[in-house]
């Protein structure tokens, strides 16, 4: 773990080792070519904001329960962030924490 940043590398490592996981990451990188966004208007969401589960198990083509799991080891690696709007939990990608992990791999593999 790189405890200066709250960084744990080894769960980082463990998210991106799935190709599943690295194609839900791309689908939420550009939610609005995945996603129908007019459906997200329509209900008074932004789908900037988040992509509920839902969906991304849908574009993923995997079970509700595989999509859930994949999106938390994803949240706890620091790559996502969500929100819950009545029973339903968006996720988007933290890209402030990508471009942060992105720099401390590059040093982690450099050194």
């Amino acid at each position: 773990m790189d405890i200066e940043a709250g960084i744990d590398l080894g769960a980082v490592y463990s998210a991106l080792a799935n190709d599943t996981r690295r194609e839900i990451l791309e689908l939420l990188k550009h939610p609005e070519v995945h996603f129908e966004s007019e459906r997200y208007r329509d209900l008074g969401l932004d789908l900037a904001d988040g992509v509920c589960v839902q969906d991304i198990q849908r574009a993923a083509g995997i079970s509700q329960s595989v999509t859930s799991g994949y999106l938390k080891m994803l949240q706890n690696a620091g790559f996502l962030t969500s929100y819950r709007e009545g029973r339903w939990t968006y996720y988007r990608r933290d890209e402030a924490a990508i471009r942060e992990i992105a720099a401390r791999m590059r040093a982690a593999l450099a050194s």
